[in-house]
């Protein structure tokens, strides 16, 4: 009996044993293992990424990565753009039917453009949509400049002063555009924070972010932000590009009653990072509330 007990008591051990060892690595995946695994099986992360993953509802930070780091923002700027752009609606000083003109220097700007010419207007409806889908940096300027008496730097000047009213503490803009310029920077947490803020400040513009394609002058143009086709729940937001910055995204999911942020900054190429995207969103809106 004895040795049997000593057989059984050994077993027991080894059992035990056994147990830690999977407890202690299921600890370490979830401190961290398992997060890199999700991030790098796509592609591996570039020097200039950037990443946050945010529960919308919290504003608990779900995933990050060098998610406090300045990188240049892109055409993320123009979230910001119509953000006072929306909020210049509610304020009645403009309406969806409000011609904005378009200056000789607003149609001089580079691509992405409509490619409008001095002295022409456009719809705020349609240059709402334009900048959503079109990413058109000659209608940012002509937005910038009819709501900032005429000067883009002075409206940038209005963008920076409301970044600091939504706690975007790391953000600096020098356009309305997101055409590159050392001086305006940003990081992945203050693009959640703006991200978030136009969710819940203006839920009845909110629409505008998930438009795919728009119609100008009997032309449609289709968008190029792909990740919403290929996350379930994707309901906005935008995409962007410069050599400096690499390929961001900010991404709006929401599924199964919960909702999550997510931004994506300094891919090499558009597809990895709309594939990140879709891993982050996948892995993370079950963790949210």
């Amino acid at each position: 009996m004895t040795g049997h007990f000593a057989v059984a008591l050994k077993r027991c051990h080894l059992s035990i044993t056994m147990l830690l060892m999977a407890l202690a690595l299921s600890a370490c995946a979830s401190s961290g293992g398992s997060i890199d695994e999700i991030v790098t099986s796509v592609a591996p992360t570039p020097s200039k990424y950037a990443a946050i993953v945010v529960d919308a509802k919290s504003g608990k930070m779900l995933y990050g990565a060098n998610a406090h780091e300045t990188r240049y923002p892109a055409s993320l700027t123009k979230m910001m753009t119509l953000y006072l752009m929306f909020e210049a609606m509610d304020q009645g000083r403009a309406t969806r039917e409000t011609l904005i003109p378009i200056s000789a220097y607003a149609a001089r700007r580079p691509p992405s453009k409509l490619g409008l010419k001095a002295g022409q207007t456009i719809p705020v409806d349609t240059a709402i949509r334009v900048l959503v889908v079109k990413s058109a940096n000659d209608v940012a300027t002509a937005m910038a400049e009819f709501l900032g008496g005429g000067s883009e730097s002075r409206f940038a000047e209005m963008m920076t002063a409301k970044a600091r009213t939504l706690r975007m503490s790391r953000t600096t803009f020098k356009n309305a555009s997101g055409l590159p310029d050392a001086g305006q920077v940003t990081t992945a947490t203050d693009m959640a924070r703006l991200a978030i803020a136009l969710r819940r400040t203006f839920p009845h513009y909110y629409g505008y972010f998930s438009q795919t394609e728009v119609t100008v002058a009997g032309r449609t143009i289709k968008g190029h932000n792909r990740a919403m086709a290929m996350i379930p729940g994707a309901d906005g937001l935008k995409t962007g590009y410069t050599r400096a910055s690499g390929f961001n995204l900010a991404t709006s999911v929401t599924r199964g009653g919960k909702s999550v942020v997510g931004v994506v900054m300094g891919e090499d190429k558009a597809k990895i990072r709309d594939q990140r995207m879709a891993q982050l969103m996948s892995a993370f809106v079950k963790k949210a509330k």
